[in-house]
Formats: C-alpha cells, structure tokens, sequence
C-alpha cells in the first residue's frame, strides 16, 4: 500500500509539473501577443508586404515579402541588376534565383511544401496556435546576449521545430532558431529581431532582422492591403 501511494505520489508530482509548464508556455504566449498589439488585432490582419535591404558580401540586397494570409507568399530579390523570387501556396512552389545559375522558375518538393507551410500564416504563429495544430513548450531560460530570456519550443503542424526566446521585460521575440533542411542537410538557421515598432493598425514588428548572412532593415510595412493572387504563380 505504501508503495501504491508513493507511485500516485509520483504520477500526481508529474502531473503537476507538466500542468504548470504548460500554464507558463500559454502565459508567456498571451504576454506576448498583449506586446505586439493584442491577439484581436493581429487576427485582423489579412495580408502584410514588407520592403527591406541589407547587405551581403558587400552587394545591396533589396527584398519584398509578400504574405496573402493562407493563399499564398512571394518573396522578391534584387541585387547586382538581377531580381529573383520565391513563391509558396498551400499546393505549390517555385523558386527562381537567376543570381545562383538558375534560368527558369524551379518547382519546390511536396516536403518543402509542407515544412514551409507556416510562411503562409500573415497573424503568426503564436495567434490561436492550438487550433492551428502547433504545440509549444517551456523550457526554462536561456542566455540571450545577456537577457535571461524565457524559452519556448514550438512544433510546428508540419513538424518542423522552431525554438523562440522571448524577452521577460518586453515580451517580445529576441531570437527564433528553426531547424529546416537545405541541399538535402539538416542546418540551424538563427533569426534575431530587434527595433520593434507599433503601426497604425495596431500591431507591432520587428524593423531590424539579423539573418546568418547580414542585417535586414525594413523600410517599409503595409498592412491589409489588396494582393492579385497572380503574383503567387511563376512568371
């Protein structure tokens, strides 16, 4: 009997340790949306475009993204005189990069498909993540540069792992690590966001995205603004 009870003991200390992680995940993830302009707000949003440049290697990159909520993104590339895009939609892909030899608009796999199906979400992906099919865990916290920022593992519906530090002062995203795959490799790709600005709409953004290979600034945001979807097919 006494090691019954020890075992209930046991199952009911787990229980409440998992219960209490989760309860934290969700209370960051509603922290962090009241930060960024409030889970109705961002619910509102049906299309966002984003213009922005950086640098690589010395040459000026200038990047549109394009993101009809759940139809469809596109993103464009200009550098050295050439442009190039990418495009996903629920069923299809292309991706056309003339500065790395390419001649033609190449079609994505249906695994590519799939892994990148959350870059049609414009709201997010911690607005209503549950019901998406999206998991989150709390893991603690971890070292952000100095920021003991809480950490959060996010499983994606496509089962693509993105693991997100989220800053406990501001409540904003510092740092996004995805796992993705690349020529058939599994690497670590690290996002750092910064300089976060309220739009008019209400919400707000990162306007500095520190990429592996240079900083991108945003110069320019539009919110709900009407997109063709003909620019979701290759041209």
């Amino acid at each position: 009997m006494k090691i019954y009870k020890l075992c209930l003991l046991g199952i009911f200390a787990l229980a409440s340790t998992l219960s209490a992680f989760a309860q934290s995940a969700d209370e960051i993830i509603d922290k962090h949306l009241t930060a960024i302009g409030g889970k109705e707000n961002w619910k509102k949003i049906n299309s966002v475009i984003t213009s922005g440049n950086l640098k690589v290697q010395g040459a000026d990159v200038d990047v549109k993204l394009t993101i009809l909520n759940g139809k469809g993104m596109r993103q464009d590339i200009s550098v050295m005189g050439m442009s190039g895009y990418q495009i996903m939609t629920p069923t299809a892909g292309w991706n056309y990069m003339p500065f790395q030899g390419q001649s033609k608009p190449e079609a994505v796999t249906a695994e590519d498909i799939k892994l990148r199906a959350d870059q049609l979400d414009a709201q997010g992906v911690f607005v209503d993540y549950k019901e998406k099919g999206h998991t989150v865990e709390y893991l603690g916290k971890d070292d952000v540069e100095g920021t003991e920022a809480f950490k959060l593992r996010v499983t994606h519906k496509s089962g693509k792992i993105e693991t997100v530090f989220i800053d406990p002062d501001s409540y904003y995203i510092l740092r996004s690590i995805t796992k993705q795959k690349a020529n058939g490799q599994e690497m670590e790709v690290t996002t750092n966001l910064s300089n976060y600005k309220k739009l008019d709409e209400g919400i707000v953004l990162p306007m500095s995205i520190g990429l592996p290979f240079g900083e991108m600034v945003i110069t320019k945001v539009e919110v709900n603004k009407p997109v063709d979807e003909k620019i979701f097919k290759p041209q």
